[in-house]
């Protein structure tokens, strides 16, 4: 079987990072980006990693992506919109350019590679698309600020089951995974504690966690349409 190449946003660190090598590891070729990946200091570029950089809240910067994965490796099977931006304030906080920022980076992102790349599976005969979102927009929970988060990533739930109902008849896949928190280094070591009540399951979700279920959902071909839940049981409900 031919090798698999897999383009992962947001990929210079934190989950994107743990993505990229998880996949490596698993035999895939790599094309990873994020706006400075190439010089962020995480990754080093190797014969089955091609390094990009681009906000992908710009086209051409979609289009580039998908260009470049096929000029490299020859076609591009999977893509995981991973990138996305985090800002909590209560909602009558949010300045003009906050909403803007995380449209751009959520939305805007999403939607140009996204449709790129499920333009490249129609003509190669099929791949798939996975999104991370989280599971804030599922269960808010009191005292966690993140209208825009709701906002953005409930939309990037509902969007998923849609194309998965568009596509599948093209043999296009389209899941996502909910994190609840994540341990990387956007929390600090001393937040840790605090962080660790929001879920059932008290603690934070590890990186690795998101990379097996990110597996999971690629190597499963009759699931489609599914939001896949890594957050300790905090989707369930009140605890």
């Amino acid at each position: 079987m031919k090798t698999q190449t897999v383009l992962i946003t947001g990929a210079s660190s934190g989950i994107g990072l743990g993505l990229t090598k998880g996949f490596l590891d698993a035999g895939y070729n790599v094309v990873a980006n994020s706006r400075r990946v190439t010089s962020a200091g995480t990754l080093s570029p190797a014969p089955d990693l091609l390094l990009i950089d681009g906000d992908i809240a710009e086209p051409a910067t979609a289009k580039m992506l998908i260009e470049q994965a096929e000029r490299r490796f020859g076609r591009l099977d999977v893509l995981i919109n991973n990138a996305g931006i985090f800002v909590p304030k209560p909602f009558v906080e949010y300045t003009p350019e906050d909403f803007h920022r995380v449209l751009s980076t959520n939305v805007h992102g999403f939607f140009h590679v996204t449709q790129e790349a499920i333009r490249h599976m129609q003509r190669n005969g099929g791949g798939q698309v996975l999104t991370i979102t989280t599971t804030l927009a599922q269960q808010p929970v009191a005292g966690v600020t993140s209208a825009l988060t709701s906002l953005t990533k409930g939309g990037l739930n509902a969007v998923t089951r849609e194309l998965a109902i568009e596509y599948a008849a093209e043999g296009i896949r389209v899941n996502a995974i909910a994190p609840g928190i994540v341990d990387t280094p956007m929390h600090r070591p001393e937040s840790h504690e605090t962080l660790k009540k929001l879920h059932p399951i008290p603690r934070l979700a590890s990186v690795q966690e998101i990379v097996d279920a990110a597996l999971f959902l690629v190597r499963a071909p009759f699931i489609t349409g599914e939001v896949l839940y890594v957050d300790g049981g905090a989707h369930a409900g009140k605890w």
